[in-house]
């Protein structure tokens, strides 16, 4: 069985993306593409309906390209312990109030199972800063935590 890995909205994002200009970011676009067309056979892919909420948001031609990624993913469920460990994220602080929804991937990632949570969100999830705290607080309610990851750092080497 492959391992599984959990897409937060930042991925379909960066692949539907119009090409920025921005080096860093541009070179974000490339790794996601690469990982995509690469790496995501060998995992078990899955996004939510929080995904597919956000992701068709904002253009609505950019929309359609984000949701078109995701046709073929399936969808995990949100259970009563993704939504309580959200809650419990921001309420101790450790994830501030308008980072609620990257609390609830987290707590989606982890009620399901799921092994990795690929994020570009460097700000709320995959920083080293606090990926400590977020595993901790994951297994003080009892789930296990994802690998808060980018896909650079899910590529094969």
């Amino acid at each position: 069985m492959a391992d599984s890995v959990y897409l937060e909205t930042t991925i379909p994002s960066y692949l539907a993306a119009r090409p920025s200009r921005d080096l860093i970011v541009a070179a974000h676009q490339q790794l996601t593409v690469d990982w995509w067309r690469t790496r995501r056979d060998a995992f078990d892919v899955y996004v939510s309906q929080l995904v597919l909420q956000e992701a068709s948001l904002g253009d609505p031609e950019l929309a359609a390209r984000r949701l078109g990624h995701l046709v073929d993913v399936p969808t995990l469920a949100i259970p009563p312990a993704a939504q309580t460990l959200a809650e419990s994220l921001v309420t101790s602080g450790l994830l501030p109030p308008n980072a609620s929804a990257d609390a609830l991937h987290i707590g989606i990632a982890a009620a399901n199972g799921v092994d990795y949570l690929l994020t570009w969100n460097i700000r709320h999830l995959a920083n080293a800063t606090i990926r400590r705290r977020i595993e901790e607080a994951c297994r003080a309610a009892g789930l296990q935590p994802p690998v808060l990851c980018t896909p650079e750092e899910l590529m094969e080497v």
